[in-house]
């Protein structure tokens, strides 16, 4: 699950950086005592925290405030909600044919890949149904489409 991997990585990332991180420099707080909660906790400095520390809740991430504070950020106007192509664009990840007939394989679609139709409606479902597996707050309507 390699590419699928890479997504959930970019999505939880991006939640977890637009929280206050964990070691940030709090009023009131000498360097030396971050230095020193870091070491005690074992997250180094500059982490961003437990999410990337790997102690995501099942449902904490917010997965469409995440893609949708990203979508506001982004040049192009990308409709992620429907279509894997603009959700990988959104993530700046490679949305070309190849690369999406690699995250089906990495998914176990067992459709035709060459109608790529079909495949891409497949693909926006079963990511948004990964992303809810994996510790994701998904609107069940993205999941169903």
């Amino acid at each position: 699950m390699g590419l699928f991997k890479n997504i959930l990585n970019k999505i939880f990332r991006a939640g977890a950086n637009a929280e206050a991180p964990h070691d940030a420099l709090r009023p009131g707080q000498s360097n030396e005592s971050r230095v020193a909660a870091a070491a005690q906790t074992g997250v180094p400095l500059g982490t961003g925290g437990a999410a990337q520390a790997g102690t995501i809740a099942a449902g904490s991430v917010d997965v469409a405030a995440i893609l949708d504070g990203l979508a506001a950020k982004h040049p192009e106007k990308l409709d992620w909600k429907r279509s894997i192509v603009d959700l990988l664009k959104l993530l700046g990840m490679d949305s070309s044919l190849g690369e999406r007939k690699e995250l089906a394989a990495d998914l176990n679609y067992t459709g035709d890949t060459n109608d790529s139709a079909t495949m891409n409606m497949w693909l926006h479902k079963e990511v948004m149904r990964k992303l809810a597996e994996n510790g994701g707050k998904v609107p069940a309507e993205l999941m169903s489409r």
